[in-house]
């Protein structure tokens, strides 16, 4: 709309002003040679803006010409273009869903079409790595180097390929001329912290950690406590004030680096702070309860008797109640302090679950330091070698006791982390179901518990006799009293009516003893006693 009313105020502009100058008087006269030209003024201006037209008309026809094979040529170049950047892209595609052949052909099209144009370096150097040219991919790399706006890429492609070769010297070299020239990449500051870590290099790692923009603010510091905690555990034993200080610094940016907080609560009862070191461990636990903090709380008094380590345990237990560290850390001080009851208590909700393998060791523990049956201890023990493991320090794959800055596989920093390792061998629940009361053991002792009595077996006819075989072990029914009889001689006196056998509620292991172990002696009392034929005898 606005377009329009300008339009139209122009135009009547226009006429208003081609009316004034037809009114104006005038004349003007043109003489060449014997030619003259009289016309009045408005159709004198009118004749020069015509004649200003067709000059610039024929101007542009005639430039036009001698442009024309440039023009051509522009569009020969912007045609070969297009196709070149289609053959990236296309060769791009490729290279994403795993088409050497295809990636190969377009980065020779697009390097034919586009010659060393960045990308086209790129697709080629991509291609080369996924048909295992080697050769070929570093020589692309190493072309990216003479443009500055490739040459951290470059950098980068050559530090992948010398760490695929195995060249670590030269992988530093790439990664330190790339973190010099780009400190907010990130890839470079992380390369750079590995190699430093690696070599052990923390207070390096922690200025390059400083120097280095790529991190984000939370990242940075979590890198930052694990570096400090690190370089803590190396100091710890002959700096332990310098490695206190890293420590709680590491506790204050990372409150749940369990490394950080055990080590400090080590390193504050070692100085002597007794009750900052009891403050900080309760505060750990209260946050976060871990087997780490546990150790490190109960060697905080090195002296302490167990019934102090105990009582301190129940302190332990009241921050964080029911949790499953906090019923194991009473049960194990209350089993050395005698205190059986409190102990079977905290282990009772510990088999409620799919016992592990550490409560069933410790269940073994308290079956042997409360005297019990020592059936009950084996087994307890054989159920601990097919139990699910405890939770443990994992990075990618491996299984450690203690926690580790760095992980051995890959290098990489703060890869630890507090878990239960995957099973490869599924366990069936009879396996692992908590242990039957005494009446079913069937580990029992044979003085505390007999086993039922069974009918008398039918023996099979020696070959070649006709004779049965007769029973030596039992008199005749009218040789003893009913009343005096043992339970096994009145079984096998009633033929008609055997005595039944009543299996156990649940089957807890199926071996009585293991193939090495002559299984249990009976008592004196016992072997004086008149025996049948037994189920384990």
């Amino acid at each position: 709309m606005i377009r329009m009313i300008v339009f139209v105020l122009l135009l009547a502009a226009l006429a208003m002003g081609g009316a004034w100058l037809a009114e104006q008087p005038g004349e003007i006269t043109l003489v060449v040679d014997q030619w003259r030209i009289d016309a009045s003024l408005g159709m004198g201006v009118v004749l020069l803006l015509g004649t200003a037209i067709l000059v610039a008309l024929l101007w542009s026809i005639a430039r036009f010409i001698f442009r024309l094979p440039g023009l051509m040529s522009l569009a020969a170049r912007t045609r070969r273009r297009a196709r070149g950047f289609t053959a990236i892209s296309r060769g791009m595609m490729a290279v994403g869903a795993g088409d050497p052949q295809s990636a190969r052909r377009y980065a020779n099209d697009a390097q034919n079409l586009l010659g060393e144009e960045p990308l086209t370096l790129l697709l080629r150097a991509q291609s080369a790595q996924m048909d295992g040219r080697r050769a070929d991919a570093e020589k692309a790399f190493r072309a990216m180097l003479d443009t500055p706006d490739t040459r951290v890429l470059g950098l980068r492609g050559l530090f992948i390929e010398a760490r695929r070769k195995g060249d670590a010297a030269a992988a530093r070299a790439y990664v330190a001329e790339a973190a010099r020239l780009a400190p907010g990449v990130t890839w470079a500051a992380e390369a750079v912290l590995e190699h430093e870590c690696a070599e052990g290099r923390w207070q390096n790692a922690l200025a390059t950690l400083k120097r280095s923009k790529g991190f984000d603010k939370d990242e940075a510091r979590r890198k930052r406590a694990v570096l400090l905690t690190a370089d803590a555990l190396d100091k710890a034993d002959k700096r332990s004030d310098e490695a206190l200080e890293q420590a709680l610094e590491a506790g204050k940016l990372a409150p749940d680096l369990v490394p950080a907080q055990a080590l400090a609560i080590r390193l504050l009862a070692k100085r002597g702070d007794l009750r900052k070191a009891n403050k900080r461990a309760e505060a750990a636990w209260r946050a976060l309860p871990h087997p780490d903090i546990a150790a490190a709380a109960m060697a905080i008094r090195t002296g302490d008797s167990a019934r102090e380590r105990y009582q301190r345990a129940e302190k332990l237990y009241t921050l964080a109640p029911g949790h499953f560290e906090s019923r194991m850390i009473v049960a194990r001080t209350a089993i050395a302090a005698r205190e059986f009851a409190r102990a079977r208590e905290m282990t009772k909700a510990l088999l409620d679950d799919v016992p592990t393998v550490a409560v069933c060791l410790l269940m073994a523990d308290l079956e042997e330091a409360e005297g019990g049956a020592s059936g009950r201890v084996r087994e307890w023990l054989a159920r601990a070698a097919r139990a699910p493991r405890d939770a443990a320090w994992i990075a990618e794959g491996v299984i450690a006791d203690e926690w580790m800055p760095v992980s051995p596989v890959d290098g990489r920093l703060d890869a630890f982390r507090w878990g239960r390792p995957a099973e490869s061998i599924a366990h069936h629940p009879a396996d692992l179901a908590p242990p039957p009361d005494d009446e079913d053991l069937i580990l029992a002792d044979l003085d505390e518990k007999p086993a039922a009595p069974l009918p008398a077996p039918i023996m099979p006819e020696p070959a070649g006799t006709a004779e049965p075989v007769t029973k030596t072990d039992a008199p005749p029914p009218s040789s003893a009293p009913p009343s005096s009889a043992a339970p096994e001689m009145q079984a096998q006196s009633a033929p008609s009516r055997p005595a039944p056998i009543t299996p156990p509620s649940e089957v807890v292991f199926p071996l009585p003893a293991a193939p090495d172990d002559p299984g249990l002696e009976p008592s004196p009392d016992a072997q004086s006693k008149p025996r049948g034929f037994r189920l384990f005898g």
